[in-house]
């Protein structure tokens, strides 16, 4: 289970409307130090709005710290980096220059994580990429994800993660002379204070993914969740393309009488995963796990809710490569507020925008259709073993 801290005020926000807003204020307002991590650096107006940010920060002296991906944001726009630059912001890439399409498990361990760390008294951390909500490309706008704001003793977890990941590739990049690395590894005396607890006092944990020590740490927090549910649990995942555990787990708990609900993605995006995922539908639906398909515009969102007590919001998808390649970072909260409020939003989400599959009218999908998907079952099994994912069953 999460080794969740206590003392902590969470601030559930939905879609890029709030979160960038809440993440911009912060940074205005930050004094000593900003550490963002993200999969995708748009060259629209969120990513300028974000930038002009740092770089205002960085110029009046705070210690700016930006980690992209080197696929996600491979296209960043040239004049942000000479913006930062001149500014005096840091910026790095993890993983530069390498395809991911490349069938080796090393050429897809991407950082896939949306982190940002103000000051060391402010935190969030999600599923929502520095792009606006209306850039969606053959997709119905706007995006549909979440994010959490942290306030508390969290914030030194998400702190400390930020800080180590921007070590080692600060290493890797062969920039260990760089003068701050010291003080981001420490040693410096006036690093932030540890955060005071919040009246509010709620539990949260930070769960991380990476290739070291914490490997399985996501799916065994939601494999330890389902576990334990007793009456409910509602996951919404964009790409929700689940190991024989994972599918054994939420057919069991169905099994004991619990309902399990899944959001899933209803739109084509990734053809490939889009069809192959369908391929898993006949089972749950078998196992009386219910299937909601997202139609009213793109779902981005990785979060879930467990007997109304429990959640999770974060950027692991549900798949191979979320779960056993890239780097990513989720807020496991045990507060009934909280996870009251996010069933809340995901209830009225498939309200509004959602369709449920019918069990009886999958099983007389056309002949056409069946073959499509098990061809695209295939097809994605195999890049899978092609990737090394070999563990994934």
């Amino acid at each position: 289970m999460p080794d969740y801290v206590a003392g902590n005020r969470l601030t559930l926000l939905r879609n890029g409307e709030q979160y960038f807003p809440a993440l911009v204020k912060a940074i205005d307002a930050a004094a000593t130090e900003v550490f963002l991590e993200t999969y995708i650096f748009a060259d629209d107006e969120t990513g300028s709005l974000v930038a002009d940010a740092l770089a205002r920060a960085a110029a009046r002296g705070v210690a700016v710290h930006l980690l992209l991906d080197g696929f996600g944001a491979r296209d960043i726009a040239p004049r942000f980096h000479v913006m930062l630059g001149e500014a005096g912001a840091h910026v790095l890439v993890f993983r530069p220059n390498i395809s991911p399409w490349t069938l080796r498990r090393n050429r897809l361990r991407r950082l896939h994580r949306k982190i940002a760390c103000v000051d060391g008294v402010v935190a969030f951390v999600g599923g929502i990429n520095i792009i606006d909500d209306y850039d969606t490309p053959n997709q119905t706008p706007p995006r549909y994800d979440y994010a959490v704001k942290i306030e508390g003793p969290l914030v030194d977890h998400v702190r400390e993660a930020a800080v180590r990941l921007w070590s080692r590739v600060a290493w890797a990049n062969l920039r260990s002379r760089w003068p701050g690395l010291d003080r981001l590894l420490g040693r410096n005396p006036r690093a932030p204070v540890r955060s005071a607890p919040c009246a509010e006092n709620q539990r949260a944990a930070l769960v991380v993914r990476d290739n070291v020590r914490h490997r399985r740490d996501i799916e065994e927090a939601y494999l330890g969740l389902i576990a334990g549910a007793r009456k409910e649990v509602l996951i919404a995942n964009s790409y929700f393309f689940p190991g024989r555990r994972f599918r054994h787990a939420i057919a069991q708990a169905a099994a004991r009488g619990v309902r399990v609900t899944l959001l899933l993605q209803g739109r084509v995006e990734y053809v490939l995963l889009h069809y192959a995922s369908r391929a898993l539908y006949g089972s749950f639906l078998d196992a009386g796990i219910e299937i909601q398909e997202y139609h009213r515009s793109f779902l981005h969102a990785k979060v879930a809710v467990f007997d109304g007590r429990q959640a999770c919001v974060g950027s692991s998808n549900i798949d191979p490569f979320s779960l056993l390649l890239a780097r990513e970072a989720n807020v496991f909260v045990d507060d009934a507020a909280f996870a009251a409020e996010l069933r809340a939003s995901l209830l009225e989400a498939m309200q509004r925008g959602a369709q449920p599959v019918p069990s009886r009218q999958w099983k007389h999908k056309p002949l056409w259709l069946r073959a499509r998907i098990w061809l695209a079952y295939a097809v994605a099994r195999l890049f899978i073993a092609f990737a090394g994912v070999d563990r994934y069953h």
